[in-house]
């Protein structure tokens, strides 16, 4: 093992080039290339952001095969509802110890993706719309993880914000979104917590991949970002592996054989690939072993009960009490409870696909209820619906009598499995027609109902204004059953406050005309307007706003203090301080946030854009007094014609909110010093009010300052063509036919409809240059060269080039 830093340049001289470019890909499914007579160790690197993935027998990066037991956290989807810095860091902390327990010396997350719409299919993966909440939780998450000597990966860079396509999009973006709302995650967390590794995303960026994207991952990433650490690609990214270490894509995972250490000594060989690009991916690898060099230490019982109750912890901070009419929570510990839904004896705590954990002990909300209650109520249990959500006769009406006999009534909706997982897009933002059929035919009850829902994006809530209580819990993790046993009958205050816009229908998000966009193409032709900062700006009523959340208690907020200061370095810093109140009679957590937005702006600006917040525990009466300091870049844009971040010469509003629509400070500033741009008028009208909507492919024609390129073609058919894009040809389908088969093996005879509808989108979307890698080189590039000859019937280029395919 590399003992000392310094050690690395030593150990570039001292291997061969062979050895170089097998250092460049992985060993197998999750470990990188040993070499044994220098000492260099073999890495794991596992999934995943909310529980650690590692498997034991057959690998896969979507979790189909086992892991080893693990604490399941709550999802980030929920984790972010905390805007909890120190929860945050505490989790990472307990995350490091039992990978490091494991032997694990990379954990693959936290994964910064924007929520550009929601129905992205992996939003519970992702932390939030907003780009600084999502890149100040994502930095604590970091420091925890490597604070216990394991690496982190900060990933999908960048701009992979739907599942439809994610192989092979093209995400076409302007400069300002991408400088604005998809980066600034992704630079604050590598600016702040230094990870050791960023995983490119799978995507193409205005017509790059990611995996090869010089100006990503060389320009942005390191020379501007200062990154010193190590590229991944996602699992399969590689596209072109000579381009993608020339474009700072250090490693490859996973094995692909010997296909691509051939491809980089060839490519060294020809002069196409400098010999300096391999020996500085090669030292990045060994700088990462150093810093990964401690010594596995096994895990306790301790330590899962532990962390067992951080996530429990972390489950009650993570739910938002969404509406709470007459104080109708708490709930009573008392009476006849009736608890319908099957939702609450088959709890949904986490999503599907990569980030898919086996828990270390798993809590039923019904069964943490009864415990909680003890002999002080009586608590019954109707299913109502189906495990998949539909309507059953039977079923509804037993949950109906249930009801009818009850003092209280706590209904269970959410999302099945099937509804949203990694690989595919949701559909819609509906819940399943028998919840709510179910709970239409509670509401001649309504005065009885507590609505908790278990899901990991925002629902359509057609009966918000009928119930007197909805409580949103995310996916809770493994200790969700408690936490919301603890909520509902009032040991805990909830505090958590939505990460994301709760719209009225997902046909009011900007992006809704353009996502996913196609196969190969994706158009942001919305800009900037994504999630609050259109729904304010254009003026559109939303269900629940961003930062929304209630309490048990209730706060009141007073004594807004603004002052201009020059920094250590002379630049002007703006001091912000206000006081938060608990007027309340119960101890609660209150979460301020601190927004900006520029009055008169030469270029179109959100209303407003979050720029800081603060957490706050208060007793009852008790009253503190919130410090927080906005730099320049606050107040600032991207300039696309400087290239820089530009604050103009304006007046701009502080504002202190309970949400992004509940303001309750205010205060203009004015910037005497800034330049002012003078944007082309064309570029900016069909942004500058965005209530009147007419984004389209032209007015991000403008934007980009050159036309869209035209997709991809799907023929003739090529290496980067997936599996469905062939099935016009007769080795297309069976291509495509052995594959299903392949991959259908991976399910056992009770797998899940979500797993089920995972596989088949993957194999639909996989692009053939995956097969050549996948195979380990059991099916050469020449061979699959020779039968996209076939396909596309060009039997001119199959005969000429016969001799060199088919080696």
């Amino acid at each position: 093992m590399l003992s000392a830093h310094s050690s690395a340049d030593s150990m570039i001289d001292a291997l061969s080039t062979q050895e170089k470019a097998g250092l460049c890909s992985g060993s197998n499914f999750w470990q990188t290339r040993p070499v044994a007579r220098l000492g260099i160790p073999a890495l794991l690197l596992t999934d995943g952001p909310h529980g650690l993935r590692k498997q034991t027998g057959s690998a896969d990066h979507v979790g189909l095969h086992a892991s080893v037991p693990a604490t399941c956290f709550p999802s980030a989807a929920g984790l972010a509802c905390s805007w909890n810095r120190e929860l945050l860091e505490e989790i990472g902390e307990a995350l490091g110890l039992e990978a490091r327990s494991e032997g694990v010396h990379v954990l693959l997350g936290p994964g910064v993706n924007i929520k550009r719409h929601p129905l992205g299919g992996r939003n519970f993966e992702y932390f939030s719309e907003d780009p600084l909440l999502s890149g100040v939780l994502a930095e604590a998450w970091i420091n925890g993880v490597q604070r216990q000597g394991v690496g982190a990966s900060l990933k999908h860079f960048a701009v992979n914000n739907h599942e439809h396509g994610r192989m092979v999009v093209d995400a076409v973006v302007d400069e300002r979104a991408l400088r604005e709302i998809y980066l600034p995650a992704f630079e604050r967390a590598v600016k702040n917590a230094r990870p050791w590794t960023v995983m490119c995303a799978y995507n193409k960026l205005n017509g790059t991949y990611l995996a090869e994207n010089d100006r990503l991952l060389n320009q942005i990433l390191r020379e501007e970002w200062g990154f010193d650490g190590l590229v991944v690609s996602d699992w399969g990214a590689v596209n072109d592996r000579g381009r993608g270490l020339i474009a700072g894509m250090d490693l490859e995972m996973p094995a692909s054989g010997e296909v691509n250490t051939k491809r980089i000594l060839a490519a060294i060989g020809s002069g196409e690939l400098p010999q300096s690009v391999l020996d500085t991916a090669v030292k990045r690898l060994l700088d990462l072993a150093d810093k990964t060099r401690q010594a596995p230490q096994p895990v306790s019982d301790n330590l899962l009960q532990h962390n067992h109750a951080l996530a429990r912890r972390a489950a009650e901070q993570a739910c938002v009490l969404l509406r709470n009419e007459a104080d109708h929570l708490p709930l009573p510990v008392a009476g006849r409870i009736a608890v319908i839904g099957h939702l609450a004896q088959d709890t949904r705590y986490q999503g599907s696909g990569s980030s898919q954990i086996n828990p270390s002990c798993l809590e039923q909300p019904l069964q943490a209820l009864r415990g909680f209650a003890g002999k002080k109520a009586n608590i019954d249990f109707s299913p109502g619906y189906t495990a998949s959500g539909e309507s059953n006769e039977e079923m509804q009406a037993e949950a109906l009598a249930l009801a009818e006999s009850a003092d209280t009534v706590v209904v269970f909706l959410g999302l099945p499995p099937e509804y949203e997982s990694e690989g595919f897009d949701r559909e819609h933002m509906h819940l399943p027609a028998g919840q709510l059929d179910l709970v239409n035919a509670l509401l001649p009850q309504a005065d009885k109902l507590t609505v908790v829902l278990q899901n990991g994006a925002p629902v359509a809530l057609p009966f918000a204004e009928q119930v007197p209580a909805i409580l949103e819990a995310y996916l809770g993790g493994q200790a969700g059953g408690s936490a919301l046993a603890r909520i509902l009958f009032g040991e805990v205050s909830p505090g958590g406050k939505l990460a994301e816009t709760f719209p009225m229908a997902a046909e009011d998000a900007a992006s809704h005309p353009f996502f996913p966009g196609r196969l190969r193409q994706s158009l942001y032709c919305e800009s900037l307007w994504v999630g609050y900062r259109y729904f304010d700006s254009a003026g559109i009523a939303v269900r629940y706003p961003f930062g929304h959340g209630l309490s048990y208690t209730h706060f009141e907020y007073s004594d807004l203090l603004v002052e201009r200061v020059d920094d250590s370095a002379g630049q002007c810093v703006v001091e912000v301080s206000f006081t938060i109140t608990n007027a309340g009679q119960r101890a609660g957590a209150e979460i301020a946030q601190v927004y900006v937005g520029q009055l008169h702006p030469s270029l179109p600006r959100p209303a407003r854009e979050l720029k800081d917040f603060a957490r706050r525990e208060l007793q009852s009466g008790e009253q503190c007094r919130v410090h927080l300091t906005l730099d320049r870049r606050a107040f600032a844009f991207w300039d696309k014609e400087s290239n820089t971040w530009c604050a103009e010469a304006d007046t701009y509003a502080i504002e202190i909110g309970a949400s992004s629509s509940d303001i309750r400070l205010s205060h203009t500033l004015e910037l005497v010093k800034g330049p002012r741009p003078s944007p082309s008028p064309a570029a900016s009208d069909p942004y500058r009010d965005p209530a009147e909507g007419g984004f389209d492919a032209a007015s991000l024609e403008d934007l980009l300052g050159h036309p869209i390129p035209p997709p991809v073609p799907a023929k003739p058919y090529h290496l980067n063509s997936t599996l469905g894009e062939i099935q016009g040809s007769w080795l297309g389908r069976q291509l495509k036919k052995i594959m299903a088969q392949q991959a259908g093996k991976a399910l056992d005879s009770g797998a899940s409809e979500s797993r089920r509808r995972m596989i088949e989108a993957i194999v639909e979307e996989m692009p053939l240059r995956n097969l050549v890698t996948h195979s380990e080189g059991k099916l050469s590039q020449g061979l699959m060269r020779a039968m996209i000859h076939i396909m596309n019937g060009d039997w001119g280029k199959l005969l000429r080039n016969a001799p060199e395919d088919c080696r």
